[in-house]
């Protein structure tokens, strides 16, 4: 399910970003109607409805370049090299030479609106103008606030990191502000628009709200965190990990931790451990009824693991002062040898590091079980976590020429959009290296920044192809790890939680802290437990119970 209130989004902006591999910005960083505008006022929301068929685009695949390493059990396909040959996908620019003003966030340097050959380019195969009106991503969720606040200040194409979704996104804003797209994309009728066919349905219900299609998606994949090691470093030590429990991670942890060489084992372990306990995300079904994550033995284990953790001096202590910020330059420094992170960040690092240290590799261990009797389950987040929406209008072709537009940005691997809208326009932002492989220029750093990416973007693949081995360790590992792969409760639902709860969940991220570092003790969770509930947690416990009969 997506991020609700009471405690907190699970898939925050870092974790999405990182996993998106969208941490910084750089080359290759990313894809009939009934007669509905969607301008009359929506009726009331109806929390938890579950998604019809009808509502969901049909999913159509396509393939314009043979994947060296397929899907298996949903992994993103990769590709060792690039195609021989490009495929336009779409062969006329479908655009009618308007503007379009769209609203998007960025995470690094804006680039420059005019002289803009990226923007140029990419304007030019959609035959319309998209006029950026590009936000800090840092501050995205305020300047969101104030423009959806003003209904008539809205601009044409919007795009909404559901880590930014105002509390009363799906009750209110939604249905009064954006484009119902049903008409537009339900079922066969995105058939008119190939490209985004071939969206996979989870990343479609992610945009569903009261039971509407409203959102094009940024699609995610079904695994993208893991938990790091540096097996460059390992090897020196003479140490090849074979950690398939928590008790050989914690026993790897003390056989290399060593604070007198500057080298700790771990950072903060606590993602770790709710990922090697496989901690539900928010709600499970238990034999009484629903069990929030709290209540659950997984969490409470993942506590006290982490607690032991920390006791046993394994932690960089930096991390124990919660510097998070500085995990990943202290993990790739060799200062900490495990860290968890999103996948995006794998290839980050190696382009980071490879150059200055060309010996340099992390891999991510296998899932992690409990035990050797438990098979490890990994809980899949939302199929995207990043939607933009069409500003509501009576004019419907405007509204067709957004989506024309969208199929284009959506077009996946193997096709000359993907290749121009990732790597920028050859000889300019780019030149071909050895096996083809695009290099770029000091000019792409300015101007190929992750934009049209935000507005619509294909199916995750995976095309790091520049760094050897890379793609085969990567899509061998998704492969493995996604048949343990499980939908959570309420999976690919959007619900708005009551705005009263928004907050009784944040004592326990502070206790998760202070358990873990002895600061307080694992019995000072069964009290806070008693405060939650007391607190509103037993009203959104018949909240969700609700919504789950209705299913």
């Amino acid at each position: 399910m997506t991020p609700s209130t009471a405690f907190g989004s699970r898939l925050n902006r870092r974790r999405f970003l990182t996993a998106a591999g969208l941490g910084v910005a750089t080359v290759g960083a990313g894809a009939a109607l009934a007669g509905c505008s969607g301008t009359g006022a929506p009726g009331p929301a109806e929390q938890g409805v579950e998604i019809p068929d009808t509502v969901l685009p049909k999913y159509v695949p396509v393939d314009y370049a043979t994947p060296d390493l397929p899907s298996q059990h949903g992994s993103p396909p990769g590709y060792t090299k690039m195609p021989a040959e490009l495929v336009r996908s779409v062969p006329t620019p479908p655009g009618s030479g308007i503007t379009i003003n769209a609203m998007t966030p960025l995470w690094g340097t804006i680039p420059p609106s005019s002289g803009n050959q990226y923007f140029d380019a990419v304007n030019e195969i959609l035959g319309s103008k998209i006029n950026f009106q590009i936000s800090d991503g840092t501050t995205y969720g305020d300047k969101l606030a104030t423009v959806l606040a003003s209904p008539k200040d809205v601009p044409d194409w919007v795009q909404v990191p559901s880590w930014n979704l105002p509390s009363r996104f799906g009750t209110e804003i939604v249905g009064n502000v954006f484009t119902d797209l049903t008409p537009f994309l339900a079922g066969e009728a995105v058939t008119k628009y190939p490209n985004l066919a071939n969206v996979p349905t989870d990343a479609w219900k992610a945009c569903v709200w009261n039971g509407k299609l409203y959102g094009i998606p940024f699609p995610g994949t079904p695994i993208g965190n893991g938990n790091f090691f540096r097996d460059d470093l390992l090897e020196k030590l003479g140490i090849t990990p074979e950690v398939r429990t928590v008790q050989d991670l914690y026993d790897l942890m003390a056989e290399i931790n060593n604070p007198a060489g500057n080298q700790w084992a771990t950072e903060d372990p606590w993602n770790i451990a709710t990922m090697a306990h496989s901690v539900v995300a928010e709600w499970e079904l238990g034999d009484g009824g629903l069990v929030h994550r709290v209540e659950t033995e997984e969490y409470r284990a993942a506590l006290e693991w982490t607690a032991r953790v920390f006791k046993a001096g394994l932690v960089h202590p930096d991390a124990v002062a919660g510097k998070d910020d500085e995990s990943k330059s202290r993990f790739q420094a060799g200062k900490a040898l495990i860290m968890f992170d999103g996948f995006g960040g794998w290839h980050e690092a190696l382009r980071d590091n490879l150059a200055g240290n060309p010996t340099y590799s992390q891999r991510p261990f296998d899932l992690i079980s409990v035990d050797e009797a438990t098979k490890p389950v990994y809980w899949k987040g939302a199929g995207a976590g990043m939607f933009s929406f069409i500003k509501q209008s009576d004019d419907q072709a405007k509204v067709e020429e957004i989506l024309k537009l969208a199929n284009v940005l959506a077009a996946p691997f193997g096709t000359t959009e993907f290749h121009l809208i990732n790597y920028g326009v050859e000889g300019v932002h780019y030149t071909k290296g050895e096996q083809g492989i695009p290099e770029p220029t000091s000019l792409a750093a300015k101007e190929l920044q992750p934009t049209y990416v935000f507005l619509a973007d294909p199916p995750v693949a995976e095309f790091h192809m520049q760094y050897p081995g890379y793609v085969e360790e990567y899509s061998t590992w998704q492969q493995r790890a996604g048949e343990f792969a499980a939908e959570p409760l309420f999976y690919g639902m959007n619900i708005a939680e009551p705005s009263q709860y928004a907050s009784i969940g944040q004592p326990f991220e502070d206790l998760e802290a202070d358990i873990a570092r002895g600061r307080k003790p694992l019995t000072d969770l069964d009290e806070a437990i008693k405060t939650w509930k007391a607190a509103g947690g037993e009203q959104l416990r018949t909240f969700y119970s609700e919504i789950l009969d209705k299913q």
